[in-house]
């Protein structure tokens, strides 16, 4: 009898389990659309609301346009971070209740190195960069407990590359990206107060980076840059709390997919102390139609690619001096049928300013941003508690310092 009741539990178990997993990553499925991009990698490029894939002239051209690095001679280090200052998200109910999520500080370093070997026309670079992240936590008593309460990603590529200058005018890079990422989601699950569901996982993927820069003329530069996709599958663990109503510990698994991005720009400079640029940057998540759940099955979703529009200007002064400016939009990729407030993704407004010098071998750079959304009609299929309006704030400052050996 002791047995069969073993048995019988066994099985409630692992069937809960698979439950909960599929419950659970669908917390995930707005967590991982335009809201976890990191296009700010490097304060000279952030300063001009990141319009630098045609310019591409310090060691970060390794993330924004690995051609761009032919323009670097010897051997040059870099070390930058951005912080975002605060993420303050803001949720107001049908009936008018308000909700904030508890405002996290977000530090994103990178590092980036270049060499030029003297009268070479290969370039060899290395960055370590996390160009996706995700940070959002929600009180636990939030009306949409049950659809996500918390929520992080940690995404590290590490990227050698190789650039070659074909001509004078026209330089092309490729390299390899080893991507190192860490997924912790949690929700309530509704069946009793302060229950919850957490699932952790990590994974390594592959893919690869490639540039073009062309610079038929001293007032103008084209550049182009494409990052492969990727997958992740991530092996982990499930927790149900509180024990002994639900199972506690299980292995668990997911599989998400990263889009592929492709970044175009112009940079037209009239004088040697002007420099204006435009880009367009375009992520491919309608390709991210499904996650795979490893024995429980798929989910399906309903993102859509996506693009930033991003316009800056530099003016350089006196004694390697410069400031700039810019402004890009950020365009919404998710549903908002099937919106998840574990990531705050809507149309996004950014206003950047920057300030930096270039020393014969210090350099440095600073910029600060400020990244607004308006407010946003949401909900989800799955979960009315949802329903309501959503919006996003975030002020962000990023710094770096280099040197040319």
């Amino acid at each position: 009898m002791t047995n069969l009741y073993s048995k019988a539990r066994s099985g409630f178990r692992q069937k809960f389990a698979a439950c909960l997993a599929i419950a659970t990553i669908g917390v995930s499925l707005s967590a991982f659309a335009l809201g976890v991009r990191v296009p700010n990698q490097d304060p000279e490029a952030v300063g001009r609301a990141n319009a630098f894939v045609a310019t591409a002239d310090n060691p970060s051209a390794i993330y924004y346009n690995p051609a761009g690095i032919t323009q670097l001679p010897g051997l040059n280090a870099q070390v930058s971070s951005l912080a975002y200052l605060g993420i303050y998200a803001d949720y107001d109910s049908p009936s008018g209740q308000r909700v904030e999520n508890e405002h996290e500080f977000l530090p994103v370093p990178a590092i980036h190195l270049t060499y030029t070997p003297d009268k070479s026309r290969f370039s060899f670079g290395l960055g370590v960069y996390a160009p996706f992240g995700l940070a959002m936590k929600w009180p636990d008593d939030a009306p949409f407990r049950t659809t996500g309460i918390e929520g992080s990603l940690d995404y590290i590529t590490i990227n050698p590359v190789v650039a070659f200058k074909l001509h004078e005018t026209l330089s092309l890079a490729i390299g390899p990206t080893f991507n190192l990422s860490r997924v912790d989601l949690k929700r309530g699950i509704g069946l009793v107060p302060g229950d919850t569901f957490r699932f952790k996982g990590d994974d390594v993927d592959y893919g690869f980076t490639a540039g073009v820069l062309w610079q038929p003329h001293p007032k103008w530069s084209f550049g182009l840059s494409y990052r492969s996709a990727s997958k992740l599958d991530y092996d982990g663990t499930g927790n149900a709390q509180p024990e002994p109503i639900f199972p506690g510990s299980f292995n668990s698994s997911a599989s998400l997919d990263f889009p592929q991005i492709a970044i175009a720009g112009v940079s037209f400079r009239p004088t040697p102390d002007w420099n204006i640029e435009f880009d367009v940057d375009w992520a491919d998540w309608n390709t991210v139609d499904r996650i795979n759940i490893t024995g429980v099955g798929t989910i399906p979703l309903n993102w859509q690619s996506s693009f930033f529009y991003q316009f800056g200007m530099t003016r350089y002064l006196q004694n390697g001096w410069y400031v700039s400016a810019g402004y890009f939009f950020s365009e919404n990729s998710t549903d908002t049928s099937l919106y998840n407030p574990i990531i705050a993704d809507t149309d996004l407004h950014v206003g950047t300013v920057g300030v930096g010098r270039k020393g014969e071998h210090w350099n440095w750079a600073v910029a600060f941003e400020l990244i607004a959304g308006p407010w946003t009609a949401a909900s989800n299929a799955n979960d009315p508690t949802v329903a309501g309006k959503y919006r996003l704030f975030s002020p962000a400052l990023s710094a770096s310092v280099g040197y040319h050996f």
